[in-house]
Formats: structure tokens, C-alpha cells, sequence
């Protein structure tokens, strides 16, 4: 698979699982089913939305695996395969290529708090551990590390280390990588609400949280901007607003999975730590859905 391929609306999909917590095999299916058919560009399992963290291993390689059975090339399946040892990011990597994956979304490791030396070392060995196009995950909202512009320049100089999931929020950041990375470095949105200007700063497409849940929309958005219809695509982000806010009153994917239970598509399956929404939670939610339209 080329590179050319990640771009546009990419869903970060949740993991549907059933009232006990086990993966709801069926339902994902049909969900990534009507993901394509609406739209989507690029599909990530088990990314943070898709609760990789609590998955085993072999639940982990199985989503991504499933991915690409109903994929069956039509899109591109982007596998999540991050961890904060590096060991593990690369067993894990090694299995989403055997798997068939198209490429790889690694989070910069959490927790251990690496220097920018230990983040190159850290990607270098993934990268020379497989074969497929890497996306780097920049969120230092979850992870603490913030990846900096020039760590990612040297990184992009790798053959197969090809963009980013940008969830930094500052909207200077894609200027300056685009700047110090070249205009082929892809640079991805991992925050919904500022993807207007995201694009507008030089991004290539979102992966996305709300495009689990109006994943029409989120493609509607990205064929406007493509077109070069700005006015159209601004139209599509003020209807998708209260959606993009509503999803991360609380933490993801919790908004996002009720949601689709208010649609239809899933069942009410979580793990621990997660828990159901508050009340007034699941109120926003439910009328943010009515405000966009999609119940």
C-alpha cells in the first residue's frame, strides 16, 4: 500500500463489546460495513478509541485481523500498535503486518516519560522491526510526552515513517512540521473540533472520533475541502460541532459507544476503568444527535 491512500476521513474505531465486556464480533463487522459505506477513508482499530489498553493481545491482533477481512482492501487499515515498551509496540507491530494490516498508528509512549532521544530510538526500532508506512500519535494530552516539531523532522527522514496524528491542538504545530517535514509528510487531525483550521494549516484529513458516529457527515466534510468548496465544508463543521463537543464531556470513547447504542449499532459493552455516562452526560449526548440530525 502506498501512503497516498491515508488521507481524508479516517474513523478511530471503538471497539463494540457486549453487555459482559467481550468484543461483539458481529456488531463490529456490520459497524466498519457502514463505516465504508458511508464514507470512511481509513479505518484504525484498536487505537485509544478502540480500548486497546484493556484488550489482550490476542483480542488486540483479532480486531485488527477482523479489520482486514471486512476491509478486503477497499480502504486502508491503519493498526494501532503503540505501548510504552518498546518490545511490546514492536511484537505488536509484527502482528498487525502478519495480520495484513496497511499501516501503523504508534502513540508516543505514556507514562515513562521519554526524552526526545528515547522517542527516536523508540520509533526507530518499530521502523526497522517491519515494512509498513508508520503514523506517529502525538497526543501529550494523554500520553504527557509532546513529540517536538524537530524530533518528528528527523523521524520523517526514515523511509517508512510517513505522517502524524496531530492531537496537540495548536494549530501553529502543522505549519511548522509541514515547514520542517516537507508538504508529503502527512499530517493527520486527531482533534475534531479544530479540524477547520487544522486543514486550512496544510492537513491531509482527520482521524477521527465523531466519524464513528456520523461518519457521512465527517466524509461530506473532507470531499468538500478536497473540492476546494470552503464554504460548504465550513457549513458541514458548524453542523458537526455540537457533536465534536458532546463526545468528550466525558472520556472517549464512553460518548462516542453511547451514541451509537442511542443508534442502533451497538450494545452498552465497556471495560473497567470506563464506566456508563452520568445522566446529564447522556443527555448532551442524545441532544447533540438530535441537533445534527442523526436520530
Amino acid at each position: 500500500m502506498t501512503a497516498d491512500r491515508i488521507r481524508g476521513s479516517i474513523t478511530a474505531l471503538v471497539t463494540p463489546m457486549l453487555r459482559d465486556g467481550e468484543v461483539d464480533e458481529v456488531r463490529f463487522a456490520k459497524f466498519m460495513e457502514w463505516q465504508i459505506e458511508n464514507g470512511t477513508q481509513g479505518l484504525v482499530p484498536v487505537g485509544t478509541t478502540g480500548e486497546s489498553a484493556t484488550l489482550s493481545h490476542r483480542e488486540h491482533e483479532r480486531v485488527i485481523s477482523q479489520s482486514v477481512e471486512v476491509a478486503a482492501g477497499r480502504v486502508p487499515v491503519i493498526a494501532g500498535t503503540g505501548s510504552n515498551s518498546t518490545s511490546e509496540a514492536v511484537s505488536l507491530s509484527m502482528a498487525a503486518e502478519a495480520a495484513g494490516a496497511d499501516a501503523l498508528l504508534v502513540v508516543t509512549p505514556y507514562y515513562n516519560k521519554p526524552t526526545q532521544v528515547g522517542l527516536l530510538y523508540h520509533y526507530r526500532a518499530i521502523h526497522d522491526a517491519t515494512s509498513l508506512p508508520i503514523i506517529i500519535y502525538n497526543i501529550p494530552g494523554r500520553s504527557v510526552i509532546n513529540m517536538t516539531v524537530e524530533t518528528m523532522a528527523e523521524l520523517s527522514k526514515l523511509e517508512r515513517i510517513v505522517g502524524v496524528k496531530d492531537a496537540t491542538a495548536d494549530l501553529v504545530r502543522p505549519i511548522e512540521q509541514r515547514l520542517a517535514s516537507g508538504p508529503d509528510f502527512i499530517q493527520l487531525s486527531g482533534e475534531d473540533g479544530s479540524i477547520l483550521p487544522f486543514m486550512g494549516a496544510g492537513g491531509h484529513g482527520c482521524i477521527s472520533v465523531s466519524s464513528n458516529v456520523a461518519p457521512r457527515l465527517c466524509a461530506d466534510f473532507q470531499a468538500a475541502w478536497a473540492a476546494g468548496d470552503r464554504a460548504k465544508a465550513q457549513d458541514i463543521n458548524d453542523r458537526l460541532m455540537p457533536l465534536h463537543n458532546a463526545l468528550f464531556i466525558e472520556s472517549n470513547p464512553v460518548p462516542a459507544k453511547y451514541a451509537l447504542e442511542l443508534m442502533g449499532m451497538v450494545e452498552p459493552g465497556l471495560r473497567l476503568p470506563l464506566v456508563p455516562l452520568q445522566q446529564s452526560t447522556k443527555d448532551a449526548v442524545k441532544a447533540a444527535l438530535l441537533q445534527v440530525g442523526l436520530l
